[in-house]
């Protein structure tokens, strides 16, 4: 039997939690948690910040990172077993951002949690930097996941079907192009970077990308990035944040070796978690590939 991690869960502490909009209900249920874990033979989850509203309720990013952290950090203490830890950040306050890295360091987590983006600021601003490096020096994983207030396309679509489904995952997309055109990614070459739903569209826009930067570069519109961009992608690590579609795990693998690919559940938003990992283990993958996709890969990142 294949064992199964999952790379993308989320358990909002209640302190935050009601402080937001949307997460109030079934987002702080640590227990009930644990219990879908066992039915499901789910042996670890990293818990991850889904991005929210708190801050806007809560006095800024400051004061959500610390209460956050800290509650998460008792969450992961009582049930080290089973639980590990992603630390956010105070974005808007920089000057604190290094002491809040060296908390989180502190509380033994094991990833960084960001958002895609934060007011329209992509994660290759500069302000940034000095937590990839942090995260390149001491070997931490930084995990992406989508922006759920005001992400790209917002501020001419707001539909509660359409920005979910469309403009978070874009988000993400963006997101890493901007950090590949301003060459972060060259810049931090050791940095871990997951990126949450295969990168967005990226697996479907992968061909895209490589032909019009060939087309661009023969008439000098687009700078040199020095390879083509799917050499890019193909080092950065994807999680399949419950999707149950046997085609998107395709196109993602067009997209990256099953070597960075992990499955993630996106728990409690995902509920059909047996379909979501049937959709690996029912796959035309090597028990090898299958078994990289649903537990080696996070073991070698974060065990």
């Amino acid at each position: 039997m294949l064992k199964i991690f999952d790379t993308h869960s989320h358990c909002i502490p209640p302190a935050v939690a009601q402080n937001t909009t949307f997460f109030k209900v079934f987002w702080s249920d640590a227990d009930k948690q644990l219990q879908t874990m066992d039915a499901y033979a789910i042996e670890k989850a990293l818990l991850l910040y889904p991005t929210s509203d708190a801050h806007l309720n809560m006095g800024g990013w400051s004061q959500v990172a610390t209460v956050y952290n800290s509650e998460l950090a008792k969450i992961v203490a009582k049930h080290r077993s089973r639980f590990l830890g992603a630390g956010i950040l105070p974005v808007d306050d920089p000057q604190s951002i290094l002491d809040e890295l060296k908390r989180i360091q502190g509380f033994h987590f094991k990833a960084i949690s960001l958002a895609s983006s934060y007011d329209g600021e992509y994660l290759d601003s500069e302000m940034f930097f000095p937590v990839f490096e942090f995260a390149q020096k001491n070997k931490m994983v930084i995990h992406v996941h989508p922006q759920i207030l005001n992400p790209i396309g917002e501020d001419r679509v707001r539909d509660p079907l359409l920005t979910p489904v469309l403009e978070y995952v874009l988000d993400v997309s963006v997101c890493i192009g901007k950090m590949m055109m301003s060459g972060v990614f060259l810049q931090f070459p050791d940095v871990k970077f997951i990126f949450a739903h295969y990168g967005g569209v990226l697996p479907i826009v992968k061909e895209r990308f490589d032909t019009t930067y060939a087309m661009l570069r023969r008439r000098d519109y687009v700078k040199d990035l020095g390879r083509p961009p799917s050499e890019y992608f193909k080092n950065l690590y994807f999680d399949t944040s419950g999707s149950k579609s046997a085609a998107s795990l395709m196109c993602a693998l067009e997209l990256a070796d099953p070597s960075h690919i992990l499955w993630g559940s996106d728990y409690p938003a995902n509920q059909n978690i047996a379909d979501s990992i049937a959709t690996v283990s029912n796959s035309h993958l090597s028990e090898s590939q299958k078994s990289s996709i649903l537990a080696d890969n996070f073991t070698a990142l974060f065990l």
